[in-house]
């Protein structure tokens, strides 16, 4: 009997990372999946190996979420009454290394689009058939720099604390309708993100690090008990109402030491 209290499930950015890893979790809770992302045969590999693996049924929805007429597809799908979605997670996203004012624009425009905009329309197309059918849910995957400032990627924290305000305000419209919205606050991950973005480990604070598949069960596993929110790991559950409660003036010397260790 399947204990995951959800059939379908679209995931975006699911071709690595934390998208492949809730898709294997979710494939193995026998959940019918759409995945979604750019590389498409990366998709179709998945699909297949999660088909004959787990015997469910998985779509492949090759897009570029940061391209209009592509992100209208998703959300066509998302709305299709026939073929209900009753699970999105909200996991593409990008992130670039480099002062905000030195970088080009388009590139920090599609940060914010995939970040913060594209999961909003795709919760937007979602909800409405939730809320009719009484049950549902959204995850969507930020990040711990939703609370935090972020020199070298301004642009990167900014969407990820649009996204995380989202999630907790929409968390409590719907739960009335049977409806839950989970936002997962991340730390440092080891799924390829950082390297994509063109930053390097060395770069980084030295802390424990999170594997995706901890990530995605934490967000499967808060999503399903109802928890509006979940940050994976000791470490960073500790650290994450520290960095709320400190004064802002304190964050920022903090984060500044950090930044310029990064750098020197």
């Amino acid at each position: 009997m399947r204990r995951f209290p959800y059939g379908s499930a679209m995931v975006t950015g699911a071709s690595s990372g934390i998208g492949e890893a809730f898709a294997r979790l979710l494939a193995q809770e026998g959940v019918d999946l759409v995945l979604v992302a750019r590389r498409g045969e990366l998709l179709k590999q998945l699909a297949s190996e999660l088909e004959s693996g787990h015997g469910v049924n998985v779509e492949v929805l090759q897009l570029d979420l940061t391209d209009e007429s592509q992100v209208l597809v998703a959300e066509k799908r998302l709305t299709d009454p026939e073929r209900p979605v009753e699970l999105l997670v909200n996991n593409a996203g990008s992130s670039g290394s480099g002062y905000f004012a030195e970088l080009p624009a388009e590139r920090e425009l599609h940060t914010a689009v995939l970040n913060a905009l594209v999961p909003l329309r795709l919760s937007h197309a979602c909800l409405p058939g939730m809320i009719a059918r009484g049950a549902g849910g959204i995850v969507n995957v930020s990040s711990l720099v939703a609370v935090l400032p972020k020199p070298r990627s301004a642009t990167y924290a900014a969407s990820k604390a649009f996204l995380s305000s989202l999630g907790e305000s929409l968390a409590m419209e719907v739960a009335r309708h049977g409806v839950h919205v989970t936002t997962v606050h991340t730390g440092l991950t080891r799924s390829g993100f950082h390297a994509a973005a063109g930053v390097s480990a060395e770069a980084l604070p030295r802390i424990k690090w999170l594997t995706s598949n901890q990530v995605a069960r934490a967000g499967m596993d808060a999503v399903a008990a109802g928890r509006s929110s979940t940050v994976p790991g000791l470490a960073y559950r500790i650290r994450m109402p520290l960095m709320r409660a400190m004064p802002r003036s304190v964050v920022r010397a903090i984060t500044r030491r950090v930044h310029e260790k990064g750098q020197s």
